[in-house]
């Protein structure tokens, strides 16, 4: 994995906090992009413990000098709550359906 990196390769985990993803990863593994499961986001803001989750992986992650993609934003409220707790990138709704693939 680190010789895929040091070709310029970068490393995102995605779906962090469901199934198989796991701290160790963080740990052991050349990472650059942690992307949360909208699992989490779901509920947000009115569900504390999603909204304590997601801020601990914010500010984990970028402790850990890594980018934070948010998967899942649907409405205002999560917009306004992923900028307000420095997510670096936002995908979902929100912003656009998903685009048909075309060749």
């Amino acid at each position: 994995m680190n010789e895929i990196c040091e070709l310029g390769v970068q490393v995102s985990i995605d779906d962090f906090g469901t199934g198989y993803s796991s701290f160790s990863y963080l740990r052991d593994l050349p990472v650059h992009t942690l992307k949360i499961d909208r699992s989490f986001i779901r509920d947000i803001p009115a569900n504390q413990r999603d909204s304590a989750l997601v801020q601990g992986m914010i500010q984990m992650a970028h402790q850990l000098s890594l980018n934070v993609v948010v998967e899942g934003i649907e409405t205002l409220e999560q917009y306004e709550f992923m900028r307000q707790h420095g997510a670096d990138y936002l995908q979902g709704f929100y912003f656009a359906r998903p685009a048909p693939l075309t060749w």
